[in-house]
């Protein structure tokens, strides 16, 4: 069976491919590996891509809430620490007396 050209542009990375490339110098596809044509997601209906920017600013936003509930409860914890602190050093006082 005769070798097909390859396409000129890689369907999985997108790399320039030369004329009598046997594989993506990129990412290593190749016509029994993957070499299409297209890429093998466009028929499927996935979200569209967020930018670097978008994605980070958006784990910030889920990072604050959380760590802001986590603070709330430590804060609790330690003001629960402090009055059994207290309460120990008040009866260890009275007892002397």
């Amino acid at each position: 069976m005769p070798r097909r050209p390859p396409p000129p542009t890689c369907a999985i990375c997108g790399a320039d491919i030369p004329p009598n490339a046997r594989a993506c110098p990129e990412c290593g596809a190749d016509e029994r590996t993957g070499w299409r044509e297209q890429d093998p997601t466009d028929g499927l209906d996935l979200p569209d891509q967020e930018s670097t920017a978008e994605a980070y600013a958006r784990f910030l936003r889920t990072q604050d809430s959380y760590h802001g509930r986590r603070g709330a409860k430590r804060l609790f914890w330690w003001g629960i620490a402090i009055a059994v602190v207290i309460v120990f050093l008040a009866l260890t006082l009275f007892r002397k007396l």
